[in-house]
């Protein structure tokens, strides 16, 4: 499809068409390495840790964490379907439904979502550089914070070296992150089978973490609480990949076929995010024996191993955190910032800019501030993505039977244009969808200024992503009942 043909260059750019059928070579190994790439990452090994802390026993854990990943499983082979079958990113596929104006909102919510993710994850990956200089060195680097920014210069550094790696794959675009995912993947599962031989070794088991009961059992600290417990758990462990539920398409568009991006997906996610989830509880149930307590953190973990060790250990950490990022955190928010001025911004340019917001957004206060950042972070955003896909996925199997016309997506004056290219079913159901889980996050985020929040919307935030995701699904279906032009069948991939 040419800009000429699509009806307006204020909509179409060459990263933005539909991919051709040489652009499609993602097969199903491409996906689940992707997934096994995405999996392995620092704040993911971590998530079990706010699990067990709030009371689970190992095994709860592995299964919240596992069940979490089922679900949102299912938005994302849903969505995942119109990027195959059209070869249009999440930004084209969010115009059916929200309007060629309105489509941008949703491209923004999602875009600065993970701008926040591209920066913390950066700050982890020059926190490992930071780690390493220090075992190095045999001491602590850096110096005093700086005033205003919080951080000492020898950090600050690290994760601007950080940010600079990561930039390299910006420049070289798709292509090289596919592969990056794809070479790194393997590593990653030999060296959890390393690391959990490691402490096995040395600890000469594995403590007893695995075998610990819950707190919530009779008798336990926290008898009784198990279901106030597990339902935000829950709710922030689906929030964990919400982000990628929606943008999906990026990825599917590049898939041979539609059985590539399901099987992939279905093999890669799940599964290795719950035997990911049950190693973190089996390791640092043996620092325990090793170091007199839990350490959850696998950067702290492995500046306390000895020799070469340190230097292979946060060497993978570091190709590990790149593979994420970029995969999870940067090819989103790329598509969503081009979206936005099609003719002045590329998806290089879009990455250009999430790198930079990345930096503004000091990412370190992020995780400094928010009490409980897992999950006042993670159902913050849930709650503000859960409707999007709601929307999304009514709108392409109810409202259209996966049928679109894809010229029209890319024309100011086509169907999908509604009112001056605002769909007011789209963002009505948005806003209710969001609504009743406003108070629950003031409370959540911001507890001494929002004290006085009722026990109904403190419960109701705890399931914000279902919440949301169902309130704007049955508010857009009900809106949108009679109300569509069928689409001229457009020639389809398989």
């Amino acid at each position: 499809m040419s800009n000429e043909s699509s009806g307006s260059t204020q909509l179409w750019n060459e990263d933005l068409a539909p991919t051709t059928e040489a652009q499609r070579t993602w097969r199903w190994y491409h996906f689940s390495a992707l997934w096994v790439g995405m999996v392995m990452c620092i704040p993911a090994y971590t998530l079990s840790a706010s699990l067990i802390e709030g009371g689970m026993s190992g095994y709860q854990a592995v299964l919240t964490v596992f069940l979490a990943n089922a679900i949102v499983l299912l938005p994302m082979l849903l969505i995942g379907h119109a990027g195959t079958k059209y070869g249009i990113p999440y930004a084209v596929l969010a115009r059916a439904s929200f309007g060629t104006s309105g489509a941008r909102l949703p491209a923004l919510m999602r875009a600065i979502v993970a701008c926040g993710w591209y920066g913390i994850q950066t700050w982890f990956g020059g926190s490992m550089i930071y780690t390493l200089l220090g075992v190095m060195a045999g001491g602590d680097i850096g110096g005093d914070k700086i005033a205003g920014l919080g951080i000492n210069g020898g950090q600050l550094l690290c994760f601007l070296a950080f940010w600079a790696i990561q930039f390299y794959y910006i420049v070289h675009g798709m292509d090289a992150i596919r592969k990056l995912e794809t070479y790194t993947a393997p590593l990653k599962i030999v060296i959890c089978f390393v690391l959990l031989a490691w402490v096995h070794n040395k600890a000469g088991g594995f403590g007893d973490l695995l075998s610990a009961p819950s707190q919530f059992v009779e008798g336990g600290k926290k008898a009784g609480q198990f279901w106030s417990t597990f339902w935000p758990s829950l709710t922030a462990m689906v929030g964990f990949w919400a982000t990628l539920a929606l943008n999906i398409p990026d990825f599917t568009r590049f898939a041979k076929t539609q059985r590539d991006q399901v099987i992939g997906q279905t093999v890669g996610l799940p599964v290795p995010m719950g035997l990911l989830a049950a190693m973190a509880v089996i390791v640092t149930s043996a620092t325990v024996v090793l170091y007199g307590k839990a350490i959850w953190d696998p950067v702290d973990l492995s500046s306390r191993m000895t020799g070469v060790a340190v230097l292979v250990a946060l060497l993978i950490l570091l190709i590990d955190t790149v593979s994420v990022n970029l995969a999870a955190n940067l090819v989103g928010p790329a598509y969503d910032f081009s979206a936005l001025s099609p003719k002045k911004i590329s998806y290089k340019t879009g990455g250009y800019i999430t790198a930079g917001i990345a930096i503004l957004m000091m990412p370190w206060k992020i995780l400094e501030s928010t009490q409980g950042y897992i999950f006042t972070w993670l159902i913050g955003y849930s709650a503000l993505l859960g409707p999007i896909a709601g929307v999304l996925i009514v709108d392409y199997y109810l409202v259209r039977k996966t049928e679109l016309n894809v010229a029209d997506l890319y024309r100011e004056d086509g169907q999908y244009s509604y009112g001056k290219g605002w769909n007011m079913a789209a963002l009505a159901a948005f806003v209710i969808g969001v609504l009743p889980n406003i108070p629950g996050f003031l409370n959540a985020a911001f507890p001494a200024s929002f004290p006085d929040v009722s026990e109904t919307f403190k419960t109701i935030y705890t399931y914000a992503w279902f919440v949301g995701i169902a309130i704007s699904a049955v508010v857009y279906g009900v809106m949108m009942k009679g109300k569509t032009v069928p689409a001229v069948r457009a020639p389809a991939h398989p």
